[in-house]
């Protein structure tokens, strides 16, 4: 059933211009920039995003140039995603999955991320209970069980489906933003 729903909305998602990705995107990111949690947050653990994803390559881009918040990015070591702080979107290049990955910068282990801290989520398939599907490889899932700071998931709101089957090992976000709404 998530390889169904997961091969449908990689459809849908790929059928989005890069007029569409661009404008949805800078709607998502300013209403992130607009929550109390995102202006508290002293950290940013975020994905760096590829493909047909919403963009965070601005937003990283935007924070890495101001200094007034700390940006973490993961990269896939074995089967897990170790983290680190970067200082420049130079210290990024294509990696594992052809993911822009940190080759420099300092190791932050996830026990650093303070509860007023946000990890930006990447994913396929969101519902408004706030489960998801990602790639299936579970590595967010494993890095989102280990830590208290604010979960929120950056999508289009073509992401959002009825229902996601969830499992067990399956960690929820506490908040989803689209272009269209916020699921709380």
């Amino acid at each position: 059933m998530k390889q169904k729903i997961r091969i449908q909305l990689l459809e849908k998602r790929a059928a989005l211009t890069n007029k569409e990705i661009r404008a949805k995107s800078e709607i998502i990111i300013a209403k992130l920039e607009e929550l109390q949690e995102f202006k508290a947050a002293k950290n940013i653990l975020t994905y760096v995003s590829f493909n047909n994803e919403v963009d965070t390559h601005p937003l990283i881009k935007k924070y890495l140039i101001t200094k007034t918040k700390s940006i973490i990015v993961p990269k896939v070591i074995g089967n897990s995603l170790q983290l680190f702080k970067i200082n420049d979107f130079s210290d990024l290049q294509i990696g594992k999955f052809s993911i822009l990955e940190p080759i420099k910068g300092e190791k932050f282990g996830v026990d650093r991320l303070a509860s007023s801290d946000l990890i930006l989520v990447p994913g396929i398939a969101f519902d408004k209970e706030k489960n998801r599907i990602g790639y299936g490889k579970g590595y967010y899932d494993k890095l989102l069980k280990t830590t208290c700071a604010k979960k929120i998931a950056l999508a289009f709101e073509l992401q959002i489906v009825e229902k996601i089957p969830a499992e067990e090992h399956d960690v929820k976000v506490d908040k989803i933003l689209t272009e269209k709404q916020i699921i709380c």
